[in-house]
């Protein structure tokens, strides 16, 4: 297999030198025979020359050898050829396919097409679920706009896309690229750690330049509303075109250096591409301009702009990268540069002609026009005319004029797939036994689901495709004439934390090297106060006319003021009475209005109001986390507790005097467990409130007030997001909304057998009450505990009034006496259409006194009424009711 394949691959090349377009060569410079191939998309030159010209669909021409992009790749290269030789795959040899974007998305397409054509034509289907293109898996690319069209194509055949270096958030879409994965994590991090960055050192007056590319344009949006997040405003944000010749470029550059010249923002945020930012430094350098930079990852370890003629005048340098990790085999295999056997690579041979071909001409004034650009000419080896063969050279060029630990990502994603490609192949010690032709898609599910060790670390995607890892932020320090990159903390993901290892680093833009000022205004001083102006950075500074100035004045329910004086009063005064009631109910305990309100129940209620008039108390005075959690529990569990015994009290009712099937009635009877009922309705609100003080428990509201206010208002803040305190109050707005509609249900219920008219109106004054309280909570935070504590003593008032007075009334100076007959004449008449004849069987009902002086039973016969030791009135036999329209069968369930 694998000499079959170099010698197709060689033939191709010689075709493609006496065809029509040697792709190969000019593009596609790269190859390596394998079993499977793995494509490399990668810019090893800067840019397509003279593309606004271009007007027919010609072949490409590119310019400016890309130093860093082409070890990036000898990376990629050398490490499948170490993975080769572990025989990691056994059986299976790597191959690559190595093509050069030159920077430029439509290169990049072209390259792909190219890479998936079989026999040099690429067909066009409904289905490609049995495409098997030569590349497996394409690695790339270098910039985030190139990305973008090259992962819209491939998602078309589900090919896997697997980049090291474009962060644009928009590429963790999964609907529009389900191909592309990245072994580093998405920018939305990268902005939200340079707000952070900026909050630290307290810049909050900042100028931004980005490039007008989607890696730009994402990135500057995504930073917009970090920055406003950390209390950071912008002065100017300046747009730089990403792709312009440099005749083209430069006046826009000297635009935006003027600008930012002329700002009073010392901070400056480039989100641009490494080209982009040499041109503006040597702007800043010829201008003699220094400012604090902050870098996006597209240029925050470029040697290049490191060693640049005068870098120390630009000022400082700081920003984020991405994990690194040097290489020693990989440092050996640059010093020793050769072509993979069976391959060839003319990037490798353009590279050692650019160090080691002797071109002195190209030196002087007058250069010939086939001379290297100025850029490239620095690659030159100072005894490049001593040798005779270039190709025949080596030397450590590459190790120390380039930082080569910037490679671990491109190696990384290496493993990546060679992980990938084991589990699908089902390789074991010694062979290989899956299928070597498979269809691209199938290594793409494989890549999602890997997770691997490399060098003593865990790695694996997220379901965005990304690497959730962490950013190192550097400093660009001194080192002679030129900057070295200095570790002074690190940002993690998952924790959204930036944390400084080292704290004493020199700054080199101020005077006393302290940390650089970069504020719209300076603080007022002592006897003025600041004047907002249009942005919220910005403000002057108004003298007050006082000699000293005064401090805020804290605001909270202090308890010698006259609202705290009133709202404890009137819980202390809700206790009393609950007290007096209960002793109440507790001497009239065997009177039959106490027993059909079900003494023990009500006990229970009046236990649970009692915690909630306390919780009231617990409002008062200054808050502290403690109280602003003991409060909202408290009142939580007893009002719960209340409202649960009322639910109780409606569905006994529900049962017993609303006309159910007999299935129906014995089934509905096994729930009807009130001891149980509340026990559960109570806990599940206990285990609402643990969750909302484990996730996102109450404490003091830091909210700073307005500089204009003099007043501090300290109040409890219900979380951070006030998820729990809602579901709280639902969940006991769900109690009383259900037991009012089983109230409701049983209306027309005589009181004399239930309760439903106090139900009704204590659970409607609850909703209404707190209905009432969301908006004024929401609409005035700051008087929101006022507002709560009342809300809590109304709806407890409510139950207090329209449950338990009525009790006590009848108990007090009501006669305790009512006939039987009386009452089953009032239940006849309102069970009744007022329009309908009712004609009774001959049922003789004797009258019979209700009294608690009397027995607690009387038995008057088998088809008669009977009176429970309960006190609660029974009907033992069938009553039935003849109408015109319907025969009614009604019975009791229980005493």
């Amino acid at each position: 297999m694998y000499r079959f394949l170099s010698a197709l691959i060689a033939l191709s090349s010689l075709q493609a030198c006496g065809g029509e377009c040697d792709f190969a060569h000019s593009m596609c410079g790269a190859q390596a025979p394998g079993d499977v191939v793995i494509g490399i998309l990668m810019p090893c030159h800067n840019k397509v020359t003279a593309l606004g010209k271009r007007i027919r669909p010609e072949s490409y021409d590119c310019s400016d050898f890309h130093l860093t992009s082409f070890m990036r790749s000898l990376a990629v290269i050398h490490e499948i050829e170490q993975i080769n030789a572990a025989d990691f795959l056994p059986g299976v040899r790597l191959g690559y396919m190595m093509c050069d974007t030159c920077s430029f998305a439509s290169t990049a397409l072209q390259n792909v097409e190219y890479m998936l054509a079989v026999n040099r034509s690429l067909n066009v289907d409904c289905d490609y679920s049995d495409f098997r293109p030569r590349v497996k898996i394409i690695l790339g690319a270098l910039y985030s706009e190139v990305s973008i069209a090259v992962a819209r194509l491939l998602s078309v055949y589900m090919i896997p896309l697997l980049s090291s270096t474009s962060s644009a958030q928009d590429l963790s879409d999964k609907r529009r690229y389900p191909g592309f994965l990245r072994t580093i994590p998405s920018d939305k991090h990268q902005t939200e750690a340079l707000g952070q960055v900026m909050h630290h050192f307290g810049w909050n007056w900042v100028g931004v330049v980005y490039g007008d590319d989607e890696y730009g344009s994402a990135a500057f949006q995504s930073f917009l509303k970090n920055a406003e997040e950390n209390s950071v405003c912008l002065n100017y944000k300046e747009v730089l075109p990403d792709y312009l010749d440099n005749s083209q470029s430069l006046p826009r550059i000297k635009q935006v250096a003027e600008r930012i010249r002329s700002s009073t923002a010392r901070v400056v945020l480039l989100i641009l591409k490494e080209g982009l930012v040499e041109a503006l430094f040597k702007e800043m350098i010829r201008t003699n301009t220094s400012r604090t930079w902050i870098a996006s990852d597209a240029w925050s370890r470029s040697r290049s702009i490191a060693q640049m003629e005068g870098i120390n005048k630009v000022g400082d340098i700081l920003g984020f990268t991405f994990v690194t990790g040097k290489n020693e085999s990989f440092d050996k295999y640059l010093k020793n540069l050769r072509v993979t056997p069976g391959g060839y690579n003319h990037f490798i041979e353009e590279y050692k002609n650019l160090r080691f071909n002797c071109t002195p001409e190209c030196f002087s004034d007058k250069a010939p026009s086939y001379c290297p650009s100025p850029y490239e000419l620095k690659m030159k080896a100072d005894n490049a005319c001593n040798f005779k063969d270039p190709q025949e050279q080596n030397d450590d060029h590459l190790v120390t004029a380039l930082d080569t630990s910037d490679a671990f990502l491109h190696r990384l994603a290496v493993w990546a797939t060679a992980n990938a490609l084991k589990k699908l192949l089902k390789c074991n010690g010694s062979s290989c036994l899956g299928e070597i032709n498979f269809p691209p898609w199938k290594l793409l599910e494989e890549l999602k689901k890997v997770q691997f060790e490399f060098e003593n670390s865990s790695f694996f995607f997220d379901n965005n495709g990304d690497f959730e890892d962490y950013y190192n932020l550097i400093i660009w320090e001194k080192d002679g004439d030129h900057r070295r990159f200095l570790k002074i903390g690190n940002y993690h993901v998952l924790n959204k934390q930036i944390k400084l290892e080292i704290k004493d680093f020199i700054w080199f833009s101020t005077a006393n090297t302290t940390i650089p000022q970069s504020r719209c205004s300076e603080r007022c001083t002592p006897g003025s106060f600041k004047k907002i102006l249009n942005a919220s950075c910005c403000h002057n500074c108004t003298l007050c006319g006082w000699t000293q100035c005064k401090q805020r004045k804290e605001s909270f329910l202090r308890w010698s003021d006259p609202l705290p004086i009133i709202l404890t009063a009137a819980a202390v005064f809700g206790i009393l009475l609950l007290l007096v009631t209960f002793i109440i109910f507790l001497l009239n305990r065997n009177s039959p209005p106490m027993k059909r309100a079900e003494v023990r129940l009500s006990c229970v209620m009046m236990a649970g109001l009692s915690v909630s008039f306390v919780s009231v108390i617990w409002f008062m005075g200054k808050p502290n986390v403690h109280l602003c959690r003991a409060r909202q529990v408290m009142y939580a569990l007893g009002f719960t507790l209340c409202v649960s015994c009322v639910l109780v009290k409606a569905f006994r009712t529900f049962l017993a005097f609303l006309p159910f099937g007999q299935l129906t009635s014995r089934r509905l009877h096994k729930l009807y467990k009130p001891l149980v009922i509340v026990i559960v309705i109570t806990s599940l609100q206990g285990v609402i409130c643990l969750l909302w003080l484990i996730f996102d428990s109450p404490d003091i509201d830091d909210t700073p007030p307005s500089p204009q206010s003099m007043k501090q208002v300290i109040h409890c803040r219900e979380g951070h997001t006030y998820i729990g305190f809602g579901i709280m109050l639902s969940y006991i707005a769900l109690l009383a909304l259900v037991g009012f509609l089983l109230a409701f249900k049983g209306r027309k219920v005589p009181q004399e057998f239930s309760e439903t008219g106090n139900i009704i109106f204590s659970m409607l004054m609850y909703l209404f009450v707190w209905v009432c309280f969301i908006p004024v909570y929401i609409m005035n935070n700051e008087s929101g505990t006022t507002v709560q504590a009342s809300a809590i003593l109304v709806s407890s008032y409510g139950i207090i009034f329209c449950h338990f007075s009525p009790k006590c009334y009848q108990v007090l100076w009501k006669s305790n006496t009512e006939t039987l007959e009386r009452i089953l004449n009032k239940w006849r008449a309102i069970s009744s259409p007022k329009h309908d004849v009712v004609t009774e069987i001959n049922i003789d009902f004797p009258r019979v006194t209700l009294s608690s002086e009397k027995s607690d039973s009387f038995i008057i016969s088998s088809t008669s009424p009977k009176l429970c030791s309960s006190g609660t009135l029974c009907i033992s036999s069938y009553t039935t009711l003849v109408t015109k329209r319907k025969m009614a069968r009604t019975r009791s369930i229980s005493c």
